[in-house]
C-alpha cells in the first residue's frame, strides 16, 4: 500500500444521522425495519440483526461472506446468521460516497422498497455525510481477471483510473431485448442515471420464483418491473427506456461494493448476475497481482461515486413513454 498524504479531502464519510426504512423483504414477503446508523472511521458497513437475541448477530458486508444466487446477494456469517438481499443499499451507500454505517435489520432480508436504490439515497442525502478522520482505502485493479458461467455469461474487471460500469443484457422477451449501456460512476453519475431503476424479471420467472416459495414480497408495479413478450407490468411506464440494462448496472455497483473500499477498474458486465459478480470478486483476490490496496489522495477521490453529490441531482421518479 502506497502512503498519501491525508488532507481533509481524502477521508472516509459516514452519514450525519440516523435513518429508518420500513418495508417487507422482496422474497420472504414479512415486514422489516432497517436503521442505518452513523459509524466511526474504519468500521466499514457492517449488517446487525436485531431480531436475534443469542449468537453472533453481526454480518460484515464483505464478499467473502457471500452466499452466492442467481436471484439476490446473501451474506452468512459463521455462526450462519444470514442478511439477503444486500445489493441495492449497498449501492446506495456506495453511490452515496458512505464508507461506514452499521445496518440494523429486525429480520433477515432487506426491504425491497420500490424495487431500485432511490429511498435509499434520499433518505441518507436528506441529513448528508460526515466527514471522518481517516483516509479512504480503496483497491486498484492492476490486471485484466474475466470470469464465464455455464450459460455463457461473463464478468470482466480491467484495469481504469477510476469506476466504469458497462452492462450487455439479451432477453428473448421483445420488451426487454438486447440492451447495452457504459457509465463512468465518477460524482453523482450513479444518483442521476441509476439509483431509481428498478428490479426486474419476467412472468414466466415470477410464477416459478413464487411457487417455489420465492418472491412473496414483490408486487409488479410496486416493487418490480415484470416483463412479458410486449407487455411491461410497470405501475406507470418505465423511468428510463433501457431501465432493466440501468438496474443490472445498479446491481453490480452494490455486488463491487462488497470488495470492502471502492474499486478502482473498469467493470464489463455480459448477462451477468449477483452470482458471477461475486465469482469475480474472489477471482480478483485470488489472483496474484491482480489488484492493489491503496490510500486516495484528492485526485482519486474526485473520480470515486458520490464524491461532491448533491440534493437537487437525486431525480424524482421520472417517466417516460
Amino acid at each position: 500500500m502506497r502512503s498519501l498524504q491525508r488532507t481533509r479531502h481524502s477521508v472516509q464519510n459516514t452519514l450525519k444521522a440516523s435513518v429508518t426504512f420500513d418495508g417487507v423483504g422482496l422474497h420472504s414477503g414479512e415486514p422489516v425495519r432497517m436503521k442505518l446508523i452513523p459509524a466511526p472511521a474504519g468500521h466499514g458497513i457492517v449488517f446487525k440483526r436485531t431480531d436475534i437475541a443469542l449468537g453472533n448477530t453481526v454480518v460484515p458486508a464483505i464478499w467473502n461472506l457471500v452466499e452466492r444466487s442467481p436471484l439476490c446477494t446473501r451474506l452468512v456469517n459463521a455462526a450462519q446468521v444470514s442478511v439477503s438481499t444486500v445489493e441495492h443499499i449497498m449501492a446506495a451507500l456506495a453511490g452515496c460516497g458512505v464508507h461506514n454505517a452499521l445496518i440494523e435489520l429486525d429480520g433477515p432480508e432487506v426491504p425491497i422498497m420500490d424495487g431500485s436504490s432511490a429511498h435509499f439515497v434520499r433518505g441518507i442525502m436528506q441529513h448528508g455525510v460526515a466527514r471522518q478522520t481517516q483516509p479512504i482505502t480503496a483497491y486498484r485493479v492492476k490486471k485484466e481477471v474475466s470470469v464465464t458461467n455455464a450459460e455463457g455469461a461473463r464478468a470482466t474487471l480491467k484495469p481504469m483510473d477510476r469506476l466504469k460500469i458497462e452492462f450487455h443484457i439479451d432477453f428473448a422477451d421483445r420488451a426487454i431485448g438486447q440492451q447495452t449501456r457504459s457509465m463512468d460512476m465518477r460524482n453523482g453519475a450513479f444518483a442521476r442515471e441509476l439509483c431509481e431503476c428498478r428490479t426486474f424479471c419476467r412472468r414466466s420467472d415470477v410464477d416459478a420464483m413464487q411457487a417455489a416459495g420465492l418472491a412473496l414480497g414483490g408486487v409488479p408495479g410496486e416493487n418490480a418491473v415484470v416483463f412479458d413478450g410486449t407487455s411491461v407490468e410497470s405501475g406507470g411506464g418505465l423511468r428510463h427506456s433501457d431501465e432493466p440494462v440501468r438496474h443490472k448496472m445498479l446491481d453490480a455497483l452494490g455486488d463491487l461494493a462488497l470488495a470492502g473500499g471502492p474499486i478502482f477498474g473498469h467493470y464489463i458486465g455480459d448477462r451477468a448476475g449477483h452470482s458471477l459478480t461475486n465469482t469475480l470478486l474472489r477471482a480478483l483476490f485470488d489472483t496474484p497481482g491482480a489488484v492493489e490496496q491503496v490510500l486516495c489522495d484528492p485526485i482519486m477521490i474526485a473520480r470515486l461515486p458520490g464524491q461532491g453529490l448533491v440534493w437537487d441531482e437525486i431525480p424524482q421518479q421520472r417517466r417516460v413513454a
